[in-house]
């Protein structure tokens, strides 16, 4: 089995603030909330708050914001892949394999229809609930382990790919790793 990281390995950008920069062109009255969750982000990559700290106090508000007034993913999420396919590094498709994994802190309502397209069968995402906007599981930095072990308890992954440093608590736990720096892949374990 191959695990890779997404946004900068196998996808060249980052998917989520793309997504984010596309869904206010739908949806311009969302720029409002900006300042708060940039304050909140800063802090949270200070370590003065905890990412559950975000998650239920700043999510919910967005989340009754989406309710009422959100552009239909359903919608969107698709045609934002339509215009983004080409950005897959060619070097993927070399490697694909039928049991890969994408492991990544993007949210999975996002990233199924790219695994989808790709065929990746096996996603492990950070899960948020759109009706309540609570993040149920943060698939991100050391959490990575937790949410790949609750799929996956005993596998051993054979490459690990990843464009992050912040992925390393993973190594352990694959054969080989491997850092991905635009189309360049260098093993490091």
């Amino acid at each position: 089995m191959n695990v890779y990281d997404f946004d900068e390995t196998i996808y060249d950008g980052e998917s989520s603030i793309e997504f984010i920069l596309a869904y206010v062109k739908q949806d311009p009255k969302i720029i409002r909330f900006f300042p708060a969750v940039a304050k909140i982000m800063l802090q949270y990559n200070r370590g003065k708050i905890t990412f559950d700290d975000f998650s239920k106090k700043y999510a919910p508000t967005l989340a009754a914001y989406f309710a009422k007034n959100a552009v239909s993913l359903e919608v969107l999420v698709p045609a934002f892949w339509d215009k983004r396919m080409h950005k897959i590094k060619p070097f993927y498709k070399t490697l694909q394999k039928e049991d890969d994994v994408i492991l990544t802190a993007s949210p999975s309502f996002m990233m199924r229809d790219v695994c989808n397209r790709l065929g990746v069968k096996h996603l492990i995402a950070t899960e948020f609930n759109l009706k309540t906007g609570v993040v149920e599981s943060a698939c991100f930095r050391e959490n990575k382990i937790n949410c790949f072990r609750a799929v996956f308890p005993d596998a051993e992954i054979d490459d690990f790919y990843t464009d992050s440093v912040n992925d390393s608590c993973l190594f352990p736990l694959a054969k080989r790793a491997f850092m991905v720096k635009g189309n360049k892949i260098t093993q490091v374990k």
